[in-house]
């Protein structure tokens, strides 16, 4: 019986895999061996596309006479820098006594891509392939993926999404930039008086710039806007709370044009005019002025635990608290991955598989060893909750791709110890998140309150926290206490439940005295910028950036780029100086030239800047991945679109229209 062969994405990952199998191995130059297997390791990629002049010398220059460049057949190539493992990872893969492969490269497309290419290179035949596909490098689930590993072929449609993304950004990025730098770099070097400039254009890239760009104009041309609002002081002196006048039906100012929105008006005169009117007395201008309690509602609100982190959301997460890049994010939980710490990082899924909801009582067990985690789990034991998780939100089997959500394995806490301060408290954000799901929801106790002057109504809320119920692991929103980062402070919650109490002993009818009316004049914001974790979520809901957090997983649908990926794009853009980033806020902002390639490609190839259409290049990887359409298919559409944008750019002569456009930048 011939040898297994073991090949990881990386020399860490494989000694994991090489503990798990508690074989005695030998070190050799770039692998691991023992009388019945051999462990071996990528260093990342070592197979890369080739250049275009690898398929003509002639294209190494730079001319629109040789646009569009669309290969009938691919060449790739081993990457210099590491063609030495290539070389070791190939003999091994070769090798005659080697009968059966285990591919255990990232469970991932762009895993599957780095071991596909390497086979492809080193003419692989006759083996008996097998894929083990893990969510996390424990030594208990290493071996599961070992055992349940499938046939290589079950996983052929997700190679050739893999093929095809890497195709896609190639030619997009090869026709498109040389096309564009050669029609417009000139303008673009003239205007900024430098020796030259290349037009950088990437699939994803580019649409990511333009939502940045339209979000600075938008700010850019924002005209702010004064409106007056009327605010009563009610109570008696030293219990008094705040109502609000809107011109509702009944109003003698309802759908009035000197309404800025029914809460203000556009002038400060008229909000005068309401306050004498309201203060004019008819029976007797001495009466204290009062109002009356027309409608009182109190309800209890529930808010339930949020759904577990996708990257997505911990790297949002990890910007407002710690205020830290989304690359750094994916760094960091990159290496809690890889010392056994939490689950796959590169996930796009919130919810967790019915099997794993099953056996979760060995996360929760694990966790014992955490001691920030102990009193959390106290109260678990206490609820049961652990018990019927499968048939809560939290599970959901049809919402899952290749990985579940980020969670804590309950393993690895040796190594905890050991790593940097930031490391341990993203860690600690990823267990409360986990340990939150098992409590039950927060409780509000809310009352809406209406009050008269008059036919004028004047509306007050308020909401107190009843039952903490998850805040308790998570931590109230504004309150700052050991789990939260945030810096903002609310006040006292007991004195909160004092004042409370006091508004709710009022009653439907009684007077009471108004103590002032005032003008407060507010303004209309301008759109918020994007900081770096708010960008990743607008990315993963294809540009539309959405603040409410429920609402993100209720619409959630093909984003743009994935999750392995957002996080370096962003950095791409930073390195090619086309988008800053505030290190101390993470606010990300456009730079001139990042401006100025925006209208460049806005002139050109607008679609490019399409969110929507982005996004939808997404799905059609996703549709070729699940088997639903043909490489062939896709390839035909995506040749399609480089050759008619290609030639359309080439029929063009605006370049020197260019100039009014980069005044404005």
């Amino acid at each position: 019986m011939g040898k297994s062969l073991y090949i990881a994405e990386k020399p860490s990952v494989a000694q994991e895999f090489a503990k798990a199998l508690h074989i005695n191995t030998q070190r050799k130059d770039g692998y691991l061996e023992s009388a019945e297997a051999i462990v071996t390791w990528c260093v990342g990629h070592l197979v890369t596309m080739s250049y275009p002049e690898e398929y003509d010398p002639a294209l190494k220059r730079w001319s629109l006479e040789t646009l569009p460049f669309i290969p009938q057949e691919f060449k790739y190539e081993v990457i210099p820098a590491v063609s030495k493992q290539f070389r070791i990872v190939s003999g091994l893969l070769n090798r005659t006594d080697v009968d059966t492969i285990y591919v255990c490269t990232d469970s991932g497309r762009e895993g599957e891509y780095i071991y596909r290419l390497v086979e492809q290179q080193a003419g692989v035949k006759g083996k008996n392939r097998r894929r083990v596909w893990i969510d996390s490098q424990t030594e208990e689930e290493i071996l599961r993926g070992i055992k349940e590993a499938k046939d290589l072929k079950e996983y052929d449609n997700l190679a050739a999404s893999a093929y095809l993304r890497a195709k896609e950004d190639y030619l997009m990025g090869i026709n498109f930039s040389r096309l564009l730098t050669l029609k417009y770099g000139n303008s673009i070097s003239n205007y900024l008086n430098t020796k030259y400039s290349v037009v950088s254009v990437g699939r994803v890239m580019t649409c990511v710039l333009g939502m940045v760009v339209r979000r600075e104009r938008e700010i850019r041309e924002f005209v702010e806007t004064p409106f007056y609002r009327v605010l009563s002081t009610i109570g008696e002196k030293g219990a008094t709370f705040e109502g609000e006048w809107r011109a509702v039906k009944g109003s003698k100012w309802f759908e009035s044009f000197d309404l800025y929105k029914e809460n203000g008006f556009k002038e400060t005169e008229k909000a005068e005019e309401l306050i004498r009117f309201l203060s004019n007395s008819e029976s007797d201008a001495s009466q204290p002025l009062t109002c009356q309690i027309v409608s009182i509602e109190k309800k209890k609100e529930k808010k339930n635990p949020p759904l577990l982190f996708n990257l997505a959301e911990i790297q949002n997460e990890c910007s407002k608290r710690f205020k830290i890049s989304p690359d750094e994010t994916l760094r960091i939980i990159q290496e809690l991955y890889e010392k056994k710490l939490v689950t796959y990082p590169r996930t796009d899924a919130r919810v967790l598989s019915t099997a794993v909801a099953k056996e979760i009582h060995k996360n929760l067990n694990g966790l014992m060893q955490y001691e920030p985690a102990k009193p959390y789990l106290q109260d678990i034991v206490k609820f049961g909750s652990h018990k019927g998780l499968e048939k809560t939100r939290y599970v959901n089997d049809k919402q899952i791709t290749d990985h579940y959500a980020i969670i804590p394995t309950g393993q690895g806490m040796g190594a905890l110890k050991g790593l940097p301060n930031l490391s341990q408290r993203v860690y600690d954000v990823i267990v409360r998140r986990f340990l939150s799901i098992f409590y039950p929801p927060a409780v509000y106790q809310k009352v809406s309150i209406v009050t008269k002057i008059k036919e004028e109504s004047f509306f007050s809320s308020f909401k107190v926290l009843a039952e903490e119920g998850y805040l308790k692991v998570t931590g109230v929103p504004g309150r700052k206490n050991d789990n939260n980062d945030n810096t903002d402070s609310t006040e006292d919650k007991d004195t909160d439940a004092a004042f409370f109490a006091r508004i709710q002993s009022l009653k439907k009818g009684m007077t009471l005295p108004v103590q002032s009316l005032d003008i407060k004049e507010g303004k209309t914001s301008p759109p918020k910028r994007y900081n770096s974790g708010s960008l990743i979520l607008a990315m993963e809901n294809a540009g539309q950036l959405i603040e409410d957090e429920e609402l993100r997983a209720q619409i959630k649908g093909s984003g743009i780029g994935t999750s392995a990926t957002r996080g370096e794009i962003l950095k791409k853009l930073f390195n090619n100086k086309y988008l800053a980033l505030n290190k101390k806020t993470q606010i990300v902002t456009p730079t001139m030239l990042g401006e100025m390639i925006y209208d460049v490609v806005d002139h050109s190839i607008r679609p490019l800047l399409n969110p929507e259409l982005t996004a939808s290049w997404e799905k059609g990887l996703t549709y070729v991945a699940d088997g639903d359409i043909t490489s062939d298919e896709y390839m035909k559409k995506l040749d399609d679109f480089v050759s008619r944008r290609t030639l359309a750019v080439k029929g063009l002569n605006n370049q020197y229209q260019m100039r009014a456009c980069y005044d404005k930048a």
